[in-house]
């Protein structure tokens, strides 16, 4: 095989980066271009020992998933890797990755794995959005003044660059989220406000977030700068507070609201989106969601699951894992805010008559979002739940025999029935899994966003003692390559 060769492919799989893959005589072709299911002729572009690159210079036979985008900035955003495919075609697609992972890579023969829970409607599902801001740079006229270079774009990077996409809509954000990044354009050009130049290192405003309680419709508007403050900065919060306002009320009769207006200093070098320093400018420092019967505060820094209708599809399936019948003791790791170990924690208070006496124990790393849990295990009035920091495999042996640490905080000895491990795209620690293994629960519900190290860590508890009982994949992310799944793993006995 060599570069500008021309073969005929069929698409069978779809990298991350929205390549369909055929096989030449065994060796993998990622094809810009194609869908699974194409028939194609592919060009070759590059070449490497045991893959090669293509463009798909003629569709022989369509995939039957093949669609026209829907969003007019599928070609230049690299944010949907999935905005060709239908949504049917996603879920397929999805499914079979987990499965073939868990296969190749967990060493699971057959899994047992449920079809993977869609959407109803897969659009305007996300409740936070993170909105880099540019110009196209800046530059400094004499007497020191400093000028933007071109209109303020604000929206999303192209793909493999950091050149910001304007995208006026976007088909997975909430309205308010469009609403705000129009009144702040709006402002910038007005105001002459520049926009963070990386090549120079100066400018003022790097980022947009939004974030939107779905069910409550209280609205945050976090403000990147690089700076100490906004000019004119009551004007701003007047421009988005009357956008806001302007958007109708939703099928379901919540009318949104902005409660909240933040300032996050940035003044970094590095890639971090949000700076640690959080300054409230216009009403409150967080705003309140309501999922079921259940409310958490939000706060700026904190993390939150982005999708909360299968939020709920999510946590609903951790409990049916779980088996809960009131009296158990569960350890939540990689707790982050506490909403997996709290949502456990309500469901343990209505068993037994509504005397269930289970409790949850999380830890997390995050020390701002221990603060975050345990504040919204006081709102929801669950005193069977309480939130650590620290490195969970350092802290597990410690609440194994109970302690008082240095602040005077007691932790009363703790044995786990069940461990829940909710880990970020890179799975969990190799040491964490030896000490949540060496504490033998019965059973561990892993909550996971990647496949691969989804894969690789169900292989390493399967020789640790735990065997692969079955797993439900949750679409929380349509239109991207992102999928979840909930995997429940059981001790074997010896």
């Amino acid at each position: 095989m060599e570069k500008g060769q021309k073969c005929q492919l069929l698409i069978d799989d779809m990298s991350n980066e929205g390549q369909g893959i055929g096989r030449v005589d065994g060796m993998a072709v990622f094809v810009k271009g194609a869908v699974p299911g194409d028939t194609v002729i592919a060009e070759i572009t590059k070449v490497k020992k045991n893959y090669a690159f293509a463009v798909a210079a003629e569709i022989v036979e369509a995939s039957p998933f093949r669609i026209e985008a829907e969003c007019s900035y599928a070609n230049q955003c690299g944010g949907c890797t999935y905005s060709g495919v239908s949504y049917e075609g996603q879920l397929q697609i999805k499914e079979k990755q987990i499965r073939e992972k868990l296969i190749r890579l967990g060493g699971v023969e057959e899994p047992k794995l449920n079809p993977i829970v869609g959407m109803d409607r897969p659009y305007a599902y996300r409740n936070k959005v993170q909105m880099p801001i540019s110009t196209g740079g800046i530059i400094t006229r004499k007497g020191g003044i400093i000028e933007n270079l071109g209109e303020c774009a604000i929206g999303f990077y192209k793909a493999k660059s950091h050149e910001v996409v304007n995208c006026g809509q976007c088909l997975l954000q909430s309205p308010p989220a469009e609403a705000i990044a129009k009144a702040l354009r709006d402002f910038m050009k007005s105001d002459n406000i520049t926009a963070y130049d990386p090549k120079w290192e100066k400018g003022l405003m790097r980022h947009l977030v939004v974030k939107t309680a779905m069910g409550t419709g209280e609205v945050m508007a976090v403000l990147v700068i690089n700076g100490k403050g906004i000019p004119n900065s009551a004007k701003l919060v007047k421009l988005m507070d009357n956008a806001i306002y302007e958007l109708p009320a939703r099928e379901d009769g919540v009318q949104y609201n902005l409660e909240s207006v933040v300032i996050n200093i940035n003044k970094g070098k590095s890639a971090e989106i949000m700076g640690k320093e959080c300054l409230t400018i216009a009403g409150k420092p967080t705003i309140l969601e309501q999922v079921g019967d259940m409310q958490f505060e939000i706060s700026p820094l904190a993390f939150y699951q982005v999708n909360p209708v299968q939020m709920k599809v999510l946590y609903d399936k951790v409990l049916e894992y779980a088996e809960l019948k009131g009296d158990e003791q569960i350890l939540d790791l990689y707790c982050g805010v506490g909403t997996i170990g709290l949502y456990c924690a309500n469901e343990m208070r209505k068993k037994l008559g509504g005397k269930g006496e289970g409790k949850v124990l999380g830890i997390e790393l995050v020390k701002g979002a221990v603060v975050d849990a345990n504040r919204n295990a006081v709102i929801n009035g669950l005193v069977n739940a309480q939130f650590l920091c620290g490195r969970a495999e350092e802290e597990l042996p410690k609440v194994l025999e109970g302690y008082t640490d240095k602040d005077g905080f007691q932790v009363k000895p703790f044995k786990p029935d069940i461990i829940i491990l909710d880990p970020p795209r890179a799975g969990c620690a190799p040491e964490l899994l030896e000490a949540a293994t060496a504490v033998q629960p019965d059973k561990i519900v892993y909550v996971s966003c990647d496949p691969a190290t989804l894969a690789r860590d169900v292989k390493i508890l399967g020789e640790m003692g735990y065997r692969f009982v079955e797993g439900t994949p949750v679409d929380m992310f349509p239109w991207t390559r992102h999928v979840e799944c909930v995997v429940l793993m059981s001790r074997v006995e010896k």
